[in-house]
């Protein structure tokens, strides 16, 4: 087959097996060769570079001719369902073929390929190769990998590390973060990812503009480009470390849909979803019409039931070290917990310390292991461990609505209008509500139980501290809803100009985003304070609220402090509460674009692309008074403010000898906020033989300030922090976040430098390799509440007046509030290398007899340098800190696949290398240096790597007169446990699971099945 179809193409086009290329191919028909009917191709797959020739195969007769096919390079993705290192881009479309009677008439039907737009640069030509990497998951390899989410697969790319989902920022209560699925690109932040639909941007769910994917057509999504390289100059602002494109199927005919569930091999996060599309021409083929609809609905896992997370792992002070002890300063332990707090309260000071309150308000002695408050090892570890008090996956709701008709004006010009809405909801635990020993009883308290008491009189005690994890309080919950709703109407087409033909487009969008942030079950800090506080009533007898007293009609319930089990509702009702916020995000974007063919050189055509944008950013907001402060978290503050952008670029394409392009862009941007940026793209490729290429990009790209970083208000929550004016003791305060309107863009300088290999003594390999090197100058960044406190006490003055502290006759007491706001102060680095290769195989090459194809992928990214330096703190490289968003050393993803009619099966393969807790650690167990601030001792300094294996199935039949897909997907086949990552010592370590989620398959086998229809 592989060696007809080679004499086919060199019959029809004069071409030696080498150059069937899709450049070559459309740079030889648009000399006018001649054509083969479509029936004499039709089962032929010929395969060069990774690529099988879409033109080979029958497709869809277009409604019209000469617009751009649009800003993907979708037809090529469909034929192959995989896409490898990609650098020369056709998409194959035809005239009108309305069926004849005649088979004469059939075979004249004229054929053309047109350029296409892929992301990453705004050039639309036939054989373009552009320097710019690019990564496509095409819409077969999507349904091979069966995801409830497509995020969910991008994230799985190893480019793409450090990104949020349901899963990761569900702890997060007071940003309004939790349920969202955002992307990040190296590592460097999803404010640093452009994500978009189409080619254009979508309205931010969050105040810090951040795009839910969650909020896109899922059915709809044909395919994914990902550019991972700098790319502000053709996009504008964010598009720092890449760009993931996700691209509709706006051309679909017929009605298809899908319907899939699954659930873990423990019977947890059940998930269901449905998928439903219609499509139709209309007006003799002048008009399209599409309408998609989705819902999905997934249980959650409340709780954190997975035996690796119930071994205590932390890291902990350890209680053995003092300075030239020769012992480590830090221990990462087994059978860890809290030294300071128990679920019905204990007493941490006094002759009392260890008498801590059970069920029904019993009185016991703590078994302390060896302790260094907050922790201890051993002892009764296991009844004050917390950290499965908290939802190891939210509750998710999903419904959505996406419509788009177009019409064809003239055959040159298309005018559409599109609107999409999306809902999404999630609900998760978010962990106890602990008071670290910070909780003070007077001896009066009527609800101490008597043998207490007894000992507090013999003992003239009166007070004392007591630290717990409240049982008797729900645990906390984050409660989040965004609808996104968003409108666009536009135009594109094409004329003819200097003898040349010219693509333009234009449209406005309009973008809205509501969404209510609530923190559930949360305590009010001065009923909490006056309801524990409680006596007995001289007059009754009854235990009442101190306040009362004085103040009969004030409401207040007691609450006991002192005990599990021993409140009424009435009394839990009185002391929490559901602080909200109301956000509303608007993005109004009006964009014009031209591109074409200027003028003949002497290496050939000259081509350019330029275009206008305006965009406006807005946010406003409602939070009731009350729910504004005096909450344990939560205290939303609501946000105003606006900006708007106005820019317009210039890109082109040069050739400059043969095989040897250039590609440059220019952009021009002005804010109204920070003023006029510049940012630009120089690229050159060079291709001296048909088998490789060479490419590489120098580039300025910028950051603007988000909406949250200038504008926010002020969010609350409550954390930990040492306080080293006050012996070192941990304390608990108030943490302010709030934006600064006098914020700067960043700016960032990185090279790309890489080739793509395609040897056709190999017919069908790709393989392409890239290193790149970002510089982030001016980033906008934060020092943390730890940081301030610190520098405060090493005599900085200018950190101190972000600090509250209560104050006593005596002077300076407790931290009571910390103020964090974001500065342009630090360089962010980074360096790696992205390798990726693709081979396909026809197995009648190897023998006849045998079907199918083999389609075998790689995608690997080597991480060799990811730091911040804020000028205060000492740099640390993150890369291969397996600890919270610290990128690997190493990330891989591997498939196999076997398509052969009408099965499909594909094996693949994760793998994240092993890593450390900080590159800064110096790991010894004896004979240890001092620890310093900079380079602290610990024991055990390792984190496991991982490897999982997902197996998917996919059946294709016919029934009646619809396509039907079966399929079937397990994921981590082999249900391996993630690595354990202990967290501590400080901060909300207590309550943290023991892994990364972010880098760590944490569900366990999970098996998904389900089957698609398609009805055209």
């Amino acid at each position: 087959m592989a060696a007809f179809c080679q004499d086919l193409i060199s019959e029809f086009y004069g071409l030696s097996p080498p150059h069937y290329s899709f450049g070559t191919f459309a740079s030889q028909t648009a000399t006018g060769a001649a054509v083969p009917e479509i029936g004499a191709l039709a089962s032929c797959e010929c395969h060069q570079g990774g690529h099988m020739s879409s033109f080979m195969k029958p497709y869809r007769t277009p409604r019209r001719t000469g617009l751009v096919a649009g800003a993907s390079a979708s037809a090529i993705i469909l034929s192959i369902g995989l896409a490898g290192p990609s650098y020369a881009q056709v998409s194959p479309t035809a005239e009108d073929a309305t069926p004849t009677s005649t088979p004469e008439a059939a075979g004249e039907a004229e054929r053309t390929f047109e350029a296409v737009t892929v992301t990453g640069s705004r050039i639309a030509r036939s054989g373009y190769e552009s320097p710019t990497p690019l990564t496509v998951l095409g819409e077969e390899e999507i349904n091979a990998r069966a995801p409830a989410n497509v995020a969910d697969f991008v994230n799985e790319i190893p480019s793409v590390v450090g990104s949020a989902t349901p899963g990761t920022s569900n702890l997060s209560i007071s940003s309004g973060t939790a349920g969202l699925n955002s992307i990040n690109l190296r590592s460097l932040g999803a404010n640093r990812t452009l994500v978009l639909l189409d080619g254009q941007r979508s309205v931010g769910s969050i105040i810090t503009g951040a795009v839910d994917v969650n909020t896109f057509p899922q059915g709809l999504i044909k395919n994914v480009e990902i550019v991972t390289g700098g790319a502000s100059a053709a996009y504008g602002s964010d598009a720092v470390s890449g760009v993931i494109n996700f691209i509709l199927d706006k051309e679909y005919e017929g009605f298809k849909g899908s319907v899939e569930g699954g659930q873990t091999t423990y019977g947890d996060d059940t998930a269901y979803r449905v998928n439903l599309t219609a499509g139709t021409a209309f007006g003799n083929d002048r008009g399209h019409a599409i309408f998609n609809a989705e819902l999905t609905d997934r249980e959650g896992i409340y709780g954190i039931p997975r035996d690796w997370n119930n071994n205590g792992n932390y890291i902990i002070n350890s209680p053995y070290y003092t300075p030239g002890s020769g012992m480590p300063e830090r221990l990462r332990v087994r059978h860890g917990g809290l030294s300071i707090a128990t679920p019905g309260g204990l007493i941490v000071n006094t002759d009392l310390r260890g008498t801590y309150f059970g069920v029904g308000g019993s009185v016991n002695q703590l078994a302390y292991g060896e302790t260094r408050d907050p922790w201890m090892v051993g002892g009764d570890w296991q009844y004050t461990q917390t950290n499965d008090k908290q939802s190891l996956h939210a509750d998710e709701r999903r419904k959505g609505l996406f419509g788009r008709v177009s019409w064809d004006l003239t055959d040159n010009i298309e005018v559409y209008a599109q609107a999409s809405w999306n809902k999404h909801a999630s609900l998760g635990w978010t962990g106890v509500q602990a008071n670290q020993g910070n909780v003070v009883i007077q001896s009066d308290n009527a609800f101490i139980p008597e043998s207490v008491r007894q000992q507090l009189d013999d003992l003239g005690i009166s007070q004392f501290r007591m630290g717990t994890t409240n049982a008797d309080i729900p645990l906390r919950k984050t409660d989040n809803e965004r609808e996104v709703t968003r409108y666009v109407i536009g135009a594109e087409g094409n004329f003819d100009m200097f003898q040349r033909n010219w693509n333009w487009d234009a449209y406005f969008q309009r973008g809205e985003t509501d969404a209510t942030v609530m923190a559930r079950d949360i305590t009010n800090n001065a009923r909490l304070a006056m309801a524990q506080d409680a006596v007995f009533d001289p007059n009754t007898g009854d235990i009442v609220c101190r306040s009362t007293l004085t103040d009969p009609t004030n409401g207040c319930i007691p609450f006991n402090r002192m005990g599990i089990g021993v409140n009424s509702q009435a009394a839990v009702d009185y002391i929490i509460g559901n602080p909200y916020r109301d956000d509303h995000f608007e993005q109004d974007v009006f964009a014009a674009n031209i591109a074409g063919d200027l003028m003949e050189i002497w290496a050939g055509t000259v081509s350019v692309a330029a275009g206008l944008e305006h965009r406006r950013e807005e946010v406003s907001g409602y939070v009731p008074e009350e729910y504004q402060s005096g909450w344990f978290v939560g205290n939303y503050k609501p946000s105003f403010g606006s900006y708007d952008v106005t820019e317009g670029y210039v890109e082109t394409l040069i050739p400059l000898a043969e095989g040897l392009n250039f590609n440059g862009a220019i952009r021009g941007t002005d804010y109204s906020t920070s003023g006029y940026v510049t940012t630009w793209k120089a690229g050159l490729t060079y291709e001296p033989i048909p088998d490789v290429l060479f490419r590489v990009t120098r580039s300025r790209d910028i950051r603007a300030p988000n909406l949250a970083e200038l504008f926010q208000a002020g969010s609350t929550r409550t954390n930990n922090l040492v306080d080293p004016f006050n012996g070192n003791q941990v304390v608990q305060f108030r943490e302010t976040v709030t934006g600064n309107q006098a914020l700067d863009p960043e700016e960032a300088d990185q090279w790309n430098l890489g080739f793509v290999l395609q040897p056709r003594y190999i017919p069908g390999l790709s393989f392409s390799a890239d290193y790149y090197t970002i510089e982030i100058n001016g980033s906008i960044g934060s020092v943390d509440a730890q940081t301030i406190v610190d520098r405060c006490y090493e005599g900085a003055e200018e950190y101190c007046a972000a600090i509250v502290r209560g104050q006593t006759a005596g002077g300076a007491s407790a931290i009571e509030s910390v103020s964090v706001s974001p500065f342009n102060f630090a360089t962010v680095k980074a360096r790696g290398v992205d390798l990726e290769a693709t081979y396909r195989l026809s197995m009648d090459d190897l023998v006849d007899s045998w079907e199918g194809d083999m389609i075998f992928r790689f995608m690997g990214t080597h991480y060799l340098e990811n730091y911040v330096n804020n000028g205060i703190d000492t740099p640390t490289d993150t890369v291969g800190q397996n600890i919270g968003d610290g990128p690997p050393d190493w990330l891989y993803r591997m498939s196999a696949t076997y398509d052969a009619d009408p099965w499909s099966i594909q094996l693949a393969a994760r793998a994240i290398s092993e890593g450390v807790y900080n590159n800064s650690f110096i790991e010894c167990t004896s004979g240890c240096p001092v620890s310093t601030a900079d380079n602290r001792t610990i024991n055990n300094n390792h984190i496991d790597g991982a490897f999982y294996v997902d197996l998917s199935m996919n059946y294709r039949m016919q029934i009646g007169g619809a396509e039907v897909n079966p399929f079937f997907r397990v994921t981590n086949l082999l249900n391996e446990d993630p690595a354990i990552v202990a967290y501590g010592p400080g901060g909300s370590a207590y309550g943290s699971p023991s892994t990364n989620q972010g880098l760590y398959d944490y569900l366990g086998r999970t098996f998904r099945v389900g089957f698609r229809f398609n009805f055209n």
